[in-house]
């Protein structure tokens, strides 16, 4: 049934709780640490810093630690040509889910599912559950 794509094979870092968050604000060009702070509000420093390093061991970025400058040198983050291959996936998802939200919040109303309420940004929906 799923001889085509092993588990084992998927990188499970994609799918991490701030991997595509960091992948969309690494969009632009590089960053520096503390400028990933700002648009990421509610990570901690130690989950970031988690999250890049795997990032960087998976390929998806790199960190360059610009040597030469006054000390402490500034390190900046960048996404790798494999990174960017996932800003297209990512762009169709977003997409998806604007044009869909709406459909599955109903359903999981009908289903009386209870969950958080739920905020699409894109489509400015704001859809709160029981």
């Amino acid at each position: 049934m799923f001889t085509g794509c092993s588990h084992t094979a998927s990188p499970f870092r994609i799918g991490g709780k701030w991997t595509a968050q960091i992948i969309r604000c690494l969009e632009p060009g590089p960053r520096r640490f503390s400028e990933l702070e700002i648009p990421l509000r509610s990570i901690t420093p130690k989950v970031l810093t988690e999250t890049l390093r795997a990032m960087e061991r998976d390929a998806l970025i790199t960190r360059t630690v610009h040597t030469g400058a006054p000390a402490p040198a500034p390190v900046t983050y960048e996404l790798t040509p494999l990174g960017r291959t996932l800003l297209a996936p990512m762009a169709a998802c977003c997409a998806w889910a604007a044009e869909h939200l709406p459909t599955l919040l109903d359903a999981r109303d009908a289903h009386g599912s209870p969950g958080p309420s739920v905020v699409d940004a894109g489509v400015g929906h704001r859809h709160p559950q029981p």
